[in-house]
This record gives C-alpha cells, structure tokens and sequence, in this order.
C-alpha cells in the first residue's frame, strides 16, 4: 500500500509518501509545498491544490493520512491553518482517496513514544525508521511521520 502524508500549512504544506508491506515501511519521496505568503488567501489555496495535485498524480497513493489542527495562541494563524487543510483534504477526496486524520500528540506517541516528542526527536525517528531518506525540511519530516502513523494504525485496525 502507499501512503501520502500531509503535514498541512498554509505557508508551507509537507508531505511523504511511503510504501507498507505487511510490518516493513520503505520511502518512495517527500517535500514541500511553500505558498506566496503576499498572494491572497484563495491564490494560495489554488497553489496548494494545484501542487498536491501532482505529488497525487506522480505517486498514485492508495491512501491518503493528515494531521488534526491543534489550537494555535493566535487566532487568525488557527483559522488560516483550518482553511488550508480543508482544501488539502478537499483535494485528497476528489482524487478518491481515503483520508485517515490523526492528532498531534498521537503521531508523536507512534512515533518516538511519547505524545511530548520535540521536532528534534521526530526527525531523528523518521530517519530511523526509512534508512537512507532524505528529508526535505521539518514539515517533510512530519509528513512522512504522519504516513508512517497511519501505516502502523491501518495495519492495527486490519487485525481487530
């Protein structure tokens, strides 16, 4: 199975592709998506369809995984972050893919062990867990967790 992860941003968008084979995860590519932070909301919306567009069609994921929002201190950074994963979602559903959504906090958990793990930890995981991979930048590297996680929990939900 392949699985596209989506770290979602209005300023920059990350995501990581991977293949599951039963318990064995293999990286097939990962980057970002940066928009124009001085274009108008929807230019900036347009641009990350358009871009997850093609990371879809160069990939042809199977399905697709992204993170929940959390609660910014700014309310205005919160309802930019919603509205840029609702069209990152949006896109993911036109191209017929099932979307599993995960918290923060339980990405972390699935991933380093612990739902407090710093960025740091994260990255070090990611890399621990696809030998060889070239990260593209922090919000690669949440993507690509974030594939991970729904690799592992996909797989729990199979056997229950």
């Amino acid at each position: 199975m392949i699985i596209l992860g989506i770290d979602p941003g209005l300023g920059t968008t990350g995501w990581g592709v991977v293949r599951s084979e039963g318990n064995r995860l293999s990286h097939i590519a990962n980057g970002q998506i940066k928009t124009n932070a001085k274009a108008a909301l929807p230019s900036r919306l347009l641009e990350l369809d358009t871009a997850l567009a093609a990371v879809i069609t160069d990939y042809d994921p199977d399905s697709a995984a992204i993170e929940e929002i959390y609660v910014n201190k700014n309310p205005q950074s919160t309802l930019k972050l919603v509205q840029a994963r609702g069209g990152l979602i949006l896109g993911l559903a036109r191209a017929g893919l099932s979307v599993g959504e995960y918290a923060p906090r339980l990405i972390k958990k699935a991933i380093v062990g612990t739902g407090a793990a710093e960025k740091a930890q994260i990255d070090a995981m990611v890399q621990r867990l696809l030998p060889g991979v070239q990260i593209a930048g922090p919000d690669a590297a949440d993507a690509l967790a974030v594939a991970i996680t729904h690799a592992h929990l996909a797989g729990y939900e199979k056997l229950r």
